[in-house]
């Protein structure tokens, strides 16, 4: 949680389709921003700043974060996941940290990434990289079924690779969405 907003701060949670309607308590949108102490715009980079920060309906400007939240019943806001890695597969949007979180139930899973994968028919495909406990195994049919009754459908990952290597993290010690992307590529 980043809990509340600060005085003259103005949170909104915004339908990351439309970029205009403002979602309900406890659904997931983008988080926005307004007041005094938000940015004008990106350095020397205005197609970014024209992305980033929109002019509302009753003109002020709104800072468009690439978050993805959730604001509950009193204020408090909740961070789930960023709009850049949500996957659109058949016109469904899939969070990945949402599939990452159902994986990890998994008493053999120790580690997980979760990521979306171009695909000619689909758009994209969810795909997960998983790192399993020593000693514990599992296969690809075994997670699909456990994770029937935790997520939808379309959030069930298409792919499924098990690594005996740990996964690729940042220097700070987080999995890298990124680096395991880019090992795909290869």
């Amino acid at each position: 949680s980043i809990g509340l907003p600060f005085p003259a701060t103005m949170i909104e949670i915004i339908d990351p389709e439309d970029k205009k309607t403002p979602m309900p308590a406890g659904e997931r949108g983008e988080l926005c921003i307004r007041g005094p102490q938000v940015m004008k715009g990106y350095w020397n980079k205005p197609e970014a700043t024209a992305d980033a920060i929109r002019q509302t309906d009753d003109g002020d400007l709104r800072l468009y974060t690439g978050d993805i939240a959730i604001m509950d019943e009193e204020g408090y806001v909740f961070i789930v996941d960023r709009l850049k890695d949500m996957i659109i597969t058949n016109g469904y949007n899939v969070y990945p940290r949402n599939v990452e979180e159902a994986i990890y139930k998994h008493p053999n899973v120790e580690e997980c990434i979760v990521a979306g994968l171009p695909d000619h028919s689909r758009g994209e495909i969810v795909k997960a990289w998983i790192k399993l406990k020593d000693e514990r195994e599992l296969t690809g049919e075994d997670l699909k079924e456990f994770l029937r009754d935790k997520i939808s459908p379309m959030e069930i990952p298409r792919r499924i690779e098990f690594r005996i290597e740990a996964l690729p993290k940042t220097m700070i010690g987080k999995l890298s969405r990124k680096d395991v992307l880019a090992q795909e590529a290869k």
